[in-house]
């Protein structure tokens, strides 16, 4: 059988029917999903987002540095978004918790990992099936973005932030890295192949972040921030 063959046998017209219906029952589920989130999330008040692995274990410097940023955000008056689960996400509603501020978990239910963490309120836990539903309400309900080291997820969740921010489809508002060890190589590949190299992005798009490598530094810019920028609250 050459490949054409295989290609047709692969996707027989028998197929499509059963594909389109289950289709379009998905469709409810995503709405079913928005509602929830948006019914939630309007009632947080304003929060910033803390993004980062979760398979950052307790006791290392990003897990501590998580907490303490949690920690910090929440004695400021601003809660705490992660994505529910371990690691980093843990870590920053650990530090929300410890300051009694308002402490999110958007989780997402995943064959291999991940269960909530213990440090959400009970009120403000949701869990998602779809990827893209859970960025809409980390994207909608957040006042900033505090991105610590991370995987595929982590990088997936920041530049959707940069790229809303660049195209102006949502309102500027702060993205903070943390951890110059582990972002450098990255800014400067950004600085060198995809701005000088490729032109593919502006000059000032390199201001759309930065970068730090304290918890005080950290939640720093997102005050310095809102001290020349009114906190326009998207919920």
């Amino acid at each position: 059988m050459d490949l054409n063959d295989r290609i047709k046998k692969a996707f027989e017209i028998k197929q499509w029917p059963e594909i389109k219906s289950s289709d379009s029952w998905n469709i409810f589920k995503v709405m079913a999903e928005f509602v929830e989130g948006y019914d939630t999330l309007a009632k947080i008040g304003p929060c910033v987002s803390v993004f980062g692995s979760a398979r950052t274990k307790p006791g290392t410097k990003y897990y501590e540095m998580a907490t303490e940023i949690g920690q910090k955000l929440a004695g400021v008056g601003l809660g705490v978004i992660t994505g529910g689960g371990p690691g980093i996400m843990e870590a920053g509603n650990l530090g929300a918790s410890n300051e009694k501020g308002a402490s999110v978990g958007l989780n997402i239910e995943l064959p291999f990992e991940q269960s909530a963490n213990p440090y959400i309120d009970n009120d403000k836990l949701i869990n998602f099936n779809f990827f893209f539903v859970r960025k809409v309400m980390f994207m909608k309900y957040a006042q900033g973005f505090i991105v610590l080291p991370g995987g595929f997820g982590t990088l997936d969740e920041l530049f959707e932030a940069l790229t809303l921010v660049q195209t102006q489809k949502t309102a500027k508002f702060p993205i903070i890295l943390v951890g110059s060890e582990f972002w450098s190589g990255l800014i400067e590949w950004i600085k060198e192949t995809m701005l000088k190299k490729e032109h593919n992005i502006s000059a000032e798009d390199m201001y759309l972040f930065k970068l730090v490598d304290t918890a005080d530094e950290a939640v720093n810019e997102i005050l310095e921030f809102y001290s020349k920028y009114s906190m326009s609250l998207n919920f």
